[in-house]
């Protein structure tokens, strides 16, 4: 079965942890530069485990004092950053390797390719740029160049508090450059990504927005508790505003019941709080099922892997060694009482249609 990967922050692991994801995945294990952190996927894993099509990021962020994860001194780097990540696509796309998907008729044509080729080891995997943290969004107006460069997905922060939200770890709302910023998503099109927005922040960019929404890596409040995840009454909110929420694979987001924000854990390391070990598919199923009793449907969850986002092998669930271990989840929703209809929505379906609706159809209709 085709899987639509709703997360995977490629170039990360190529630009800032040196990975050649061109090789097969044990030749990219072999060259890890930090042993710890062991690569769930190159491109030839993605061919393998049958991941047509992936949200992949472009990431810059300014370092700001208090924020967890380390950035720019300079708002220009941060956009510099950003920028490589996208030239790093580009070489792949020129390559063979990548191809970047920014119409509803491209993605259409791409899926179709995958669908009916009998052999798919040497076909492009799609990837549709999204922005993790819009630090490299200079200004309000700068997002129509991020637009006319390939840009169709962004979210507002990432850990931390950027140029307009606060974001994971740091409660508080919207930054006065934040309004502006999304009536020009909404002009242009940009979808935008809720996930890791601080809760204020979150009821306030649904406030000032009209656009299409999503959350690409996002699970229960009910299941695991912690403020990375959302609560029943946000994710209904996304539910009303169509949105597709995508089950994110990282142990800290799914050890039920385990307080999962980090300033919670005393500066202990979070994989001996959070171990790989106590943490199964069977895990994100749960969420998956809150999900669609939530939604009264199968139509609005997927899969959101944050894949190698995570912190690669020791994050990931007991039984997902690489990526094309996704595939594992046909099985148990099987076992719980899903359709065939029921799980390609969800390995696929649900992305596909939230992404061919709101993409423009074609290049012609795209706007600066």
């Amino acid at each position: 079965m085709l899987i639509f990967d709703g997360d995977y922050p490629m170039a990360y692991g190529a630009i800032d942890l040196g990975r050649d994801l061109t090789q097969p995945i044990a030749a990219v294990r072999a060259a890890e530069l930090n042993p710890a952190n062991v690569a769930m996927a190159s491109l030839p894993e993605l061919r393998r485990g049958g991941i047509a099509v992936a949200l992949v990021k472009v990431v810059g962020r300014i370092a700001r004092a208090g924020n967890p994860l380390p950035g720019s001194r300079t708002p220009e780097v941060a956009y510099a950053t950003a920028q490589s990540h996208l030239a790093y696509y580009r070489i792949l796309e020129q390559r063979g390797e990548l191809r970047l998907l920014t119409t509803g008729a491209a993605l259409e044509e791409h899926w179709q390719q995958w669908a009916t080729s009998p052999e798919t080891a040497t076909l492009p995997v799609g990837a549709i740029l999204g922005m993790e943290g819009a630090d490299p969004i200079l200004w309000p107006e700068h997002a129509r160049d991020w637009w006319a460069q390939g840009l169709r997905v962004v979210s507002l922060t990432h850990y931390g508090v950027s140029t307009y939200a606060h974001g994971t770890g740091t409660p508080g709302g919207l930054l006065p450059t934040a309004a502006p910023l999304l009536r020009v998503m909404e002009e242009v099109g940009l979808i935008l990504d809720l996930t890791h927005l601080a809760e204020d922040a979150f009821w306030a960019a649904l406030d000032h927005f009209d656009g299409p929404v999503l959350a690409s890596h996002q699970n229960c409040r009910a299941l695991v508790p912690g403020e990375r995840q959302f609560s029943d009454e946000q994710l209904r909110a996304l539910l009303a505003r169509d949105a597709v929420i995508g089950v994110a694979m990282d142990t800290w987001m799914l050890l039920p019941g385990q307080q999962s924000d980090w300033h919670t854990i005393g500066g202990r390391d979070r994989r001996d709080v959070f171990p790989r070990e106590a943490v199964t598919l069977e895990h994100v199923a749960d969420h998956i099922d809150h999900l669609c009793n939530l939604a009264g449907d199968t139509r609005h969850v997927a899969i959101g892997g944050d894949t190698d986002g995570q912190g690669g092998v020791a994050g990931a669930p007991a039984d997902v060694d690489t990526v094309a271990d996704y595939q594992r989840l046909a099985a148990i929703l099987a076992r719980r009482g899903y359709g065939d209809g029921d799980i390609c929505h969800i390995l696929y379906g649900n992305w596909h249609r939230f992404y061919t609706r709101w993409l423009p159809a074609v290049a012609e209709q795209v706007l600066l």
